[in-house]
């Protein structure tokens, strides 16, 4: 919005009000406005330079007017005045500014309908290192619904941390950088032999959870090992609809997951669906081969184990399960805190299968989707 957009300013002690050219209002505390006046961050960094106890409790507006792109306010027991742009006010006006296009969730529930390359965002690695527009897109997409592919890696052992810059920064484990997902004697983790593995997320009992993961297919099975993913976000909210007592034990359990190996001993509690202060789903934790004993009373294991098992039907359910197939050279990136995965059994003294993986930080992930962001809208003029 330009500063054309706003017709009126209206001043009351406590509040000020801007009218727009579309009728709605936005209210600005006159306390919020104080604690946000742009002298009163750092030139550089943007950093704020003074503490809440530095602010007047009760500061009280005295006028507002417009000036030019911007709106001049003025307190009463201040002599300086303050400028708030009519940019800024859009972007923090309650209710109004627009959110992050990654903030809006694209759930997906029947997965077992859709198909990989159809329904998903797809890109080659060439393409994405060229085309900072594609990437942008294909990041977001991957922030929206949980899950992206790419295609054209070279089936490599270094490949994957060759491209896992367009995406995040790589988060080192006691798995190392990578780990490598393929049969072998004795494994310390199911994940490393040929038996089908069911929906789950990974690493649960780690603090924090891996925030995304990276699979490269560099030599996919013949026969089985067809990979399986489950949106846990749509999952959650389809048992919060369908039985909602059962969804609120599973918010309110901690539960306990537990990982034990000769280089680690790793244990977290958290529940197996995780909200946020509103309500909003912001995580599902789902590994039933890391769940340790549960310090439960008596009287709350039949409830518990009634929610356990009803979440864990709905991801046997093939209805909600995509399955597909990681050709060569193929990888899939996805939200370990939302998008369940598996597999199917294969044999790999028949066919061998090997995939490579990693862990990404979920941060770093959100901020590269954001700096594109940036970037592109400075390259065409925009604010």
């Amino acid at each position: 919005m330009k500063s054309h957009d706003i017709t009126g300013v209206h001043c009351a002690p406590d509040r000020l009000t801007v009218e727009w050219s579309d009728g709605v209002r936005s209210e600005f505390a006159s306390l919020w406005l104080r604690d946000n006046l742009p002298e009163d961050r750092d030139l550089y960094s943007g950093q704020r330079l003074i503490d809440v106890t530095d602010l007047p409790k009760s500061p009280l507006l005295r006028s507002a007017t417009i000036e030019d792109d911007a709106v001049r306010v003025e307190w009463q027991a201040e002599r300086r005045p303050a400028r708030f742009s009519t940019e800024w006010l859009t972007a923090h006006a309650f209710g109004r500014a627009p959110p992050r296009p990654e903030s809006q969730v694209h759930r997906w529930l029947e997965g077992g309908a859709m198909d990989a390359r159809r329904d998903f965002a797809w890109a080659s690695a060439g393409s994405l290192s060229i085309d900072p527009a594609a990437r942008s897109r294909w990041l977001t997409r991957l922030l929206q619904q949980g899950m992206a592919f790419m295609s054209e890696v070279p089936a490599e052992q270094a490949a994957i941390l060759d491209v896992m810059p367009l995406v995040g920064r790589v988060l080192d484990t006691n798995y190392g950088l990578t780990f490598d997902v393929r049969s072998v004697a004795q494994p310390d983790n199911l994940a490393y032999s040929d038996l089908g593995l069911g929906l789950h997320t990974d690493n649960p009992y780690r603090d924090p959870v891996p925030g995304f993961q990276a699979l490269h297919a560099l030599v996919p099975s013949l026969d089985g090992g067809a990979s399986l993913f489950a949106d846990g976000f749509a999952l959650a909210e389809h048992l919060r609809a369908t039985a909602p007592e059962h969804f609120r034990k599973l918010t309110l359990t901690p539960v306990p997951f537990l990982y034990r190996s000769k280089e680690a001993e790793l244990y977290a509690e958290r529940p197996l669906i995780q909200l946020s202060v509103s309500g909003r789903i912001t995580a599902v934790h789902y590994n039933s081969r890391s769940i340790a004993p549960l310090a439960l009373a008596a009287s709350e294991a039949e409830d518990f184990y009634a929610a356990y098992r009803g979440f864990a039907a709905l991801m046997r359910d093939g209805r909600f399960q995509l399955r597909t197939r990681l050709g060569q050279g193929t990888l899939v990136v996805f939200d370990n805190q939302r998008v369940l995965h598996g597999r199917t059994a294969f044999s790999s003294a028949k066919h061998p299968r090997h995939l490579r993986g990693c862990y990404l930080t979920r941060d770093s992930v959100y901020s590269e989707a954001a700096l594109l962001r940036r970037e592109l809208a400075r390259a065409e003029g925009r604010p």
